[in-house]
């Protein structure tokens, strides 16, 4: 069994070799996991994989070959039946219906009101537009339209959910991913700014042809130091959610920029920028960043690019505990203004068209605070970010 695990790794590109999948029977056979799909997972990524650049790729051939093994239980099952959350049917709505559907009233009230809902629930519902349930209109479940909502379980139709209440997990971009295009690289090289530090150790040919000229033709030797790209990116990227479809473009622009600065530090958030980042999607609960760290780290002579649609409800923006995933006691335009006010040089770049910004609220709102320097993810956006950056 192992051998055929071995081979799918193989052909998801994961750089495994025969010494490194010995060593994991050998760790088997000192029964390092035995019976426990979960230890064996720890095990073998541990073994088999020499880079945290490929867990990704790793996790899904994983769970491609053991798909159909048991996982742990979910929190959320714990407090909601899972038959609760299975959609039945999917109602339609119309433009008029939607219409006539009023939210709850702000964030808080919506908050107040899921909890109240949860004490009197004590069957499942579907179709509604009260209880915690699946289709119809309710602000509580999934598969319905409310304009104001908390998604539990299940994918979003609308994205109009202000709370996702359910642990998701986000993938790593790929930075070893080989362009389609190197105009993306070409757009990014105009960024860079070298400067010449170490030992004089290259040869100036230009200044010694020179000084060997003004000395009558006796060689006079002048030495350069090495030139190095001197251009330093703090780099924030927005994963899951509404930027799944866009996971392709971002990877080209991440493994670019790996590739183009050497001085190159990267996070992950989701949505907004607030108290906390991450360099791991799979660790992003256990081994956060404060961000009030970074903007105590890194010097003002960065440039820094966020990438994100900006699409999110305006309480993730303006509120406290407005974000979708966590209660945070700042709101996300605070965070934003602290980068704002700490670096100079500081751009959005957004996957979405150009034409669409204007109908989404939360785009608009961080277009205006960016003061106006948010561009499109295309290869001209990209161009006019660059040179913004570079002035």
């Amino acid at each position: 069994m192992l051998i055929d695990f071995f081979t799918r790794l193989r052909q998801a590109q994961i750089p495994v070799s025969l010494r490194e999948l010995l060593d994991l029977l050998a760790a088997l056979d000192a029964r390092l996991a035995c019976c426990d799909i979960d230890h064996f997972y720890l095990l073998a990524r541990a073994c088999l994989v020499k880079d945290e650049k490929y867990y990704d790729r790793f996790d899904r051939a994983f769970g491609a070959y053991f798909g159909g093994l048991p996982s742990g239980e979910d929190l959320r099952d714990a407090l909601i039946p899972e038959h609760w959350l299975q959609a039945d049917f999917l109602r339609q709505l119309s433009d008029a219906d939607k219409a006539q559907i009023e939210a709850l009233g702000g964030l808080d009230k919506l908050l107040d009101t899921l909890r109240q809902r949860l004490e009197e629930q004590g069957e499942r519902h579907a179709g509604g537009s009260k209880w915690v349930g699946t289709g119809g209109t309710s602000p509580f479940g999934h598969g319905g339209y409310n304009p104001e909502g908390v998604r539990i379980g299940g994918p979003g139709r609308h994205k109009r959910a202000v709370k996702v209440w359910e642990e998701r997990q986000f993938r790593n971009l790929d930075d070893s991913l080989e362009l389609g295009t190197r105009n993306i690289k070409v757009a990014l090289r105009k960024l860079r700014k070298f400067a010449r530090t170490g030992a004089a150790d290259q040869l100036d040919l230009d200044d010694t042809i020179r000084c060997t000229a003004r000395n009558a033709g006796f060689l006079d030797l002048k030495m350069v130091p090495e030139r190095h790209n001197a251009a330093k990116v703090l780099l924030f990227l927005d994963v899951g959610g509404s930027m799944d479809p866009f996971i392709r473009t971002c990877e080209e622009l991440f493994s670019a920029a790996r590739s183009e600065f050497k001085h190159l530090e990267y996070f992950y958030f989701h949505n907004c920028l607030y108290e906390g980042v991450w360099r791991d999607n799979r660790r992003r609960f256990e081994q956060r960043i404060p961000t009030l760290d970074l903007l105590h780290t890194y010097g003002r002579d960065y440039r820094v690019i966020f990438v994100g649609d900006a699409a999110m409800s305006p309480y993730e923006l303006g509120e406290r505990f407005g974000s979708v995933e966590h209660m945070n006691e700042e709101a996300g335009q605070t965070w934003l203004q602290r980068v704002l006010d700490t670096w100079e040089k500081c751009i959005w770049l957004n996957p979405m068209q150009e034409s669409s910004w204007n109908y989404t609220r939360s785009t608009q709102m961080i277009h205006q605070q960016f003061g106006g320097q948010m561009y499109p993810l295309t290869l001209e956006g990209l161009e006019r970010a660059i040179k913004a950056l570079s002035r």
